[in-house]
């Protein structure tokens, strides 16, 4: 079942066994989706042609390497200068993702940080430093859980898991 984008079930469960362990042999992720080595390789360079698989990368826990603090930044900015604004934020210490949003904010910045004290500096100096941010709200993580992503196939139901089923 291909969708707009050209990708059908068997790109989708490639990317599914690759989300799991990225380091899968070309021999592994074929056996896993049931299609030949070389039908394998084909698609996974032709996903990689197509931007869809941006890269391979390593999962570290941030706390373990001493940034304990997580914290959402909320921000509001002057609407004419947005883009100068967003280009300053992608400069901030400890940031790990940065969105344009809807809504009461513009932007949600989230930040990881080794200690309350940087936090203080971020907020104070950084953020207030940066022309046309209006004010801020900062929101402590007190976990923090990821989930992967899941790619709809034609055979994935569309009712929810039970809770035990969640990942």
């Amino acid at each position: 079942m291909a969708g707009r984008s050209g990708i059908d079930d068997i790109d989708r469960r490639l990317l599914e066994v690759l989300l799991d362990d990225g380091r899968r042999s070309i021999n592994e992720l074929a056996t896993a989706v049931n299609v030949s080595r070389a039908s394998a390789y084909q698609r996974l360079d032709r996903l990689k042609a197509e931007g869809v698989l941006k890269g391979f990368t390593a999962v570290v826990d941030e706390a373990k390497l001493g940034l304990p603090i997580i914290v959402l930044v909320l921000i509001n900015a002057d609407q004419r200068r947005w883009r100068e604004v967003r280009d300053d934020l992608l400069l901030l210490p400890g940031l790990e993702q940065l969105g344009l949003t809807t809504g009461a904010f513009d932007f949600v910045a989230t930040v990881r940080l080794a200690a309350v004290e940087e936090l203080r500096d971020v907020v104070l100096e950084w953020l207030h430093g940066i022309e046309g941010i209006h004010d801020t709200q900062t929101v402590f993580m007190l976990e923090q859980h990821h989930r992967r992503p899941r790619f709809p196939t034609a055979t994935t139901p569309r009712t929810r898991p039970a809770r035990s089923q969640v990942p």
